[in-house]
């Protein structure tokens, strides 16, 4: 039998074939939801809750900034460094005195300069020594034991140029005041003492005048805090025995290994093992290991402060489930599978974390340029760590929307309806 326009039904004519197969109706397709689509729900919880989702992202930001600021100002600070160890040359060899067997100051022989000239590679060479028993005060009625710190040291006129350092105030010791009662201070010794030149300042048993001012000494900061005399003056005012304490060597930068092998048994031939041979670029390339872990303190706190922001991402997420249960439960009678809801709150939580991963960046990049620039270092980018910085920021924003997106999946449309 079969049915008319009218719908009326009509007899199956005799001797017709097998009957018709029946049509089979197709289920209309599931929704999906396009990436504008998804972007544009994800949003639309964060416009409804603006303070909040702040607040959320603030913390993420935080933690970002942290990172990407202590990245950027070790990166200036290195690059500083390496420039400085670069322009100061790293072929400066220093031969100090050490002790005896029986704990005592060794002594240099005179003539120590003199000999480590005669190495094969060697450009200069000179010697300083430090005088035991005598301060540098401004006046003698401060005691002796208040001298700040700061060392009396003998030394001859080519002391700036092997340490290649130079003068920031008057002038060096010459062949001209090198023999009489004058003094260039350091650095940090012309800072302590507060004098300038032209001043006075009371050595030993009468007055020396102030010819100068060193610039830092990067290479050699003891010299920084020293008040440096002519070797002759040290000899005829202050009872000096010619005796060095301390050799600094320049050689070229071939030579420099064969240089170091040699410099304490020609330093002192009778007592080599008494002779402490050190390379000054060596300890400041050290601070570049000091610094990576300081670094790295650093970077860990950062973390727990990103740890910090994705759990309040957590809890926001968390209270923005409870609190939409109705838009949930009408999605899900309107159609929306779990997954389209899970993939929602997904994307919430990874807009905020990435939101406040950009703005953390922002942050510490503006930190670092700050500090490199009042310090008057050159601005470094880390752009890796820029990467990472908003990289992780979105995982860990992920990893904390996870929960609340697979509870807000597995809500019933029925039970969150009512």
């Amino acid at each position: 039998m079969r049915t008319d326009p009218t719908g009326l039904a009509e007899p199956t004519p005799a001797g017709a074939g097998a009957p018709t197969p029946t049509t089979t109706t197709r289920l209309p397709s599931p929704s999906r939801l396009s990436p504008a689509d998804l972007l544009s729900v994800g949003l639309s919880g964060l416009r409804g809750r603006r303070m909040r989702a702040v607040l959320s992202a603030l913390g993420i930001a935080l933690g970002v900034a942290a990172m990407v600021a202590v990245l950027g100002i070790s990166q200036a600070g290195k690059s500083e460094l390496l420039n400085r160890i670069g322009s100061l040359g790293t072929n400066l060899l220093t031969a100090q005195a050490g002790h005896t067997l029986f704990g005592a100051q060794a002594e240099l022989p005179p003539e120590a300069a003199a000999m480590v000239r005669r190495i094969d590679g060697v450009t200069d060479a000179t010697p300083t020594a430090v005088l035991q028993g005598a301060t540098a005060r401004r006046t003698p009625q401060i005691p002796a034991a208040e001298n700040g710190g700061i060392a009396v040291v003998a030394a001859h006129p080519d002391l700036p140029r092997t340490l290649s350092t130079g003068v920031a105030a008057g002038r060096f010791l010459d062949a001209a005041t090198s023999a009489f009662p004058t003094v260039v201070l350091g650095a940090q010794a012309a800072q302590r003492l507060g004098v300038r030149p032209g001043d006075r300042l009371w050595i030993g048993e009468q007055y020396f005048t102030v010819v100068g001012v060193l610039q830092p000494a990067t290479l050699a900061p003891d010299i920084d805090w020293s008040a440096v005399v002519g070797w002759e003056a040290a000899q005829d005012y202050l009872a000096f025995d010619g005796h060095p304490t301390t050799v600094y060597e320049r050689s070229t930068d071939a030579a420099v290994p064969a240089v170091a092998a040699a410099l304490a048994r020609t330093v002192d031939p009778e007592h080599p093992d008494q002779v402490k041979v050190s390379r000054p670029s060596d300890a400041l390339t050290a601070r570049l290991a000091a610094k990576d872990a300081f670094v790295g303190l650093l970077l860990g706190l950062g973390a727990v402060a990103l740890l910090v922001g994705g759990v309040g991402i957590a809890n926001t997420m968390v209270i923005s489930v409870l609190e939409r249960r109705g838009e949930i439960g009408m999605r899900r009678a309107l159609g929306a599978s779990r997954g389209q809801i899970r993939t929602q709150f997904l994307t919430e939580s990874a807009v905020l974390s990435g939101a406040g991963g950009l703005c953390g960046v922002l942050l510490g990049l503006a930190a670092a340029a700050g500090y490199a620039a009042q310090r008057g270092w050159t601005v470094a980018l880390p752009l890796p760590g820029l990467a990472a910085g908003v990289g992780v920021a979105l995982a860990v924003g992920t990893l904390a929307g996870l929960y609340p997106a697979a509870r807000a999946a597995r809500m019933p449309p029925t039970e969150a309806l009512r």
